[in-house]
Order: C-alpha cells, then structure tokens, then sequence
C-alpha cells in the first residue's frame, strides 16, 4: 500500500469514527404527539416509547408531550420554526397528516420542510357508533342522511378536508349525497372522538380501527365499516365489515410514523434511521405494534420520503377533486 493511500484510508477510518461519535443517544428523546392524549399520535408516540427501550436502543423511555392544534399543524410549525436541530425529538404524523399538507393546512410549510424518518405501522379508517346506536350498518346511515344529513351529527378529526372528514365524504359521494351538506363537529384527534360519542355529543364518529378498540372490546362502541381491503385478521376484529362488502368502495389506510426537524445533522440522522431499521425487523417490535391494533408497515430513509411526497401528490388530486383547493 502506497503512503498516499495508506494516508486515505486513515483519514476515512477518523471520518467514520468521527461520524459515530456525533451520533450518540440523545440525551432527553421526547415524542412530540400532535394532539390531545389517548388518539392515535398517542398510540404512536406510546408504541416506540416501549420499543426503543425494549430493543436497547435507549437507556430509558423517552418523554411523550402533547401538542394539539391542526390536527398536526402546531406541532409541524413549532419543530421546523423553533426545533429545527434538535435530534433528540421526534414527531408523530399520520396519513391525515399529509392529507392536510397536501392543502396546505399547516401554513407556509410544505412536505418539504422536515426529515421524514420512518412509518412504523398502520391502521385503517372506520366509521364508530356508540352500541346502542340505531344504526345497525352502513346502509342504516346511509338512509338516514339521505333522509335529513342536518339530523345526523359526525364527529371528525380536524375540519373539512380532514382525512376524517374524507371518509364520510367519500361515503357520501358513493351515495349521491354533497358532502357539504353533512353535518360536522371538528375535534382534535381520535381521543376527543371517541369521549365525545361515548358522551351523547355526536351521533357518528368518523375515526379510525385502533383508536376505536379499547372502546369496541368494553362494549360501549361499535362499527359499522372499517375501510380495508378485506376483514382484518385479528381475532377481535374478524367480524367487522368492511365498507366494501356493504356496496361502497372505499379503502382509507391510516399509516403512521415520525419525522425530525429539517436541520438535524446527517449523522444524528442516520443514527435515527439504523435504530429504526433495527426496531422494526424485531419479532418483539411485532408483538407491541400487534398489541395496539397495527398492522406492518414498515419503511424508513430515502424511501419513506418517496412514499411521503406521492401520497401528499395523490391527496392534492383527490382534494381537487372535492374542490377543496384549486
């Protein structure tokens, strides 16, 4: 080996070390959940809380806070304005997340402005009653706003647009109805919809699977459609249909993972992503994620950021569509 490259190799030995030096274990990870507890960025930030500790890729849990407001909106705005650096917190975002960047809800930044990291699991759309709803199934519902909309009161996560509010939505386009002739109570996040249908406030929570289980196995909730492909798997939800098998084809993942602010360094980057790549080809991982009713989906790097840009793209459209922007 000539000196010269003896020099080279060296100098790419410190540059590595060096690198893994700069990317330790933050020394106060927090979750930052975008709504008020007990939704599903509650459930997400919970999840990986356990697992990261589980896995030995943190000493110790890391902090879950709670920043509600947009549905993800303040939270996006206060870490890429005021967190921008800062490797130690992560973020929650869901696929309602990027249906309200896709409108640009969350103001002057786009789905540009931070790092997306990893998806961690998904869960699906569903449409929640409370058990002793007169509503029996979809078509039930269905009646009942072709009759009169103005009498039934939808409880969605966020305002029109929202991913919530898209499902009834695309309900009611199945049916002939104007979505806009619906009746919606805006509520922050899965956790305000569920206290809010279990309390009288509204008749109909437009939600999602996993923040409605709890709910569903103490007997106080019920649902009328899940929006998958097929019946889910799991023993506790087999016998729920899906809004395909009633007549209406619609199909509304809900996946979920995290982001870091835009200016978090590559290797504190990079650090993340391995601990990710880790956790999630864990047989352990599996059995939480399974425990909070998510299902695998499991992607991180260069190729959640593509996945990231074409739903946000795939949501402008279909945003067009409803005329919600031009």
């Amino acid at each position: 080996m000539t000196f010269s490259l003896r020099r080279l190799v060296l100098a790419t030995g410190c540059l590595l070390l060096a690198g893994n030096a700069l990317a330790a274990e933050p020394k106060r990870p927090e979750c930052i959940a975008p709504a008020s507890p007990g939704g599903g960025f509650d459930l997400t930030c919970k999840l990986v809380q356990s697992a990261l500790v589980q896995e030995k890729i943190l000493s110790k849990p890391m902090r879950v806070t709670y920043m509600p407001g947009g549905v993800g909106a303040v939270a996006y705005n206060a870490v890429v304005a005021q967190r921008p650096a800062d490797a130690g917190t992560l973020v929650a975002w869901s696929s309602g997340s990027l249906l309200n960047l896709a409108q640009g809800k969350f103001g002057r930044f786009d789905e540009n402005a931070v790092k997306w990291l990893a998806a961690v699991g998904t869960s699906y759309g569903a449409i929640a009653v409370k058990s002793d709803s007169p509503y029996k199934t979809l078509d039930d519902l269905v009646a009942a706003l072709k009759k009169d909309p103005s009498k039934v009161v939808i409880g969605s996560g966020g305002t029109v647009g929202s991913q919530d509010w898209m499902q009834t939505a695309l309900i009611a386009k199945a049916a002939g109805i104007n979505p806009r002739d619906l009746r919606y109570v805006a509520l922050e996040g899965g956790g305000e919809i569920a206290t809010a249908l279990l309390g009288g406030h509204i008749q109909v929570g437009s939600t999602d699977i996993s923040d409605s289980m709890p709910h569903i196995q103490s007997g106080n909730m019920r649902i009328l459609a899940v929006f998958s492909e097929n019946r889910l798997d799991e023993p506790e939800m087999k016998d729920i249909p899906t809004a395909k098998e009633q007549g209406y084809d619609i199909v509304w993942p809900v996946v979920r993972g995290f982001y870091l602010g835009p200016k978090v360094s590559d290797e504190d980057y990079a650090w993340w992503k391995a601990s990710f790549d880790k956790m999630l080809a864990s047989e352990d991982f599996a059995k939480l994620r399974d425990q909070r009713e998510l299902f695998p989906f499991a992607m991180t790097g260069e190729e959640l950021d593509g996945y990231v840009k074409k739903q946000v793209a795939d949501y402008k459209a279909l945003a067009r569509e409803f005329g919600l922007i031009q």
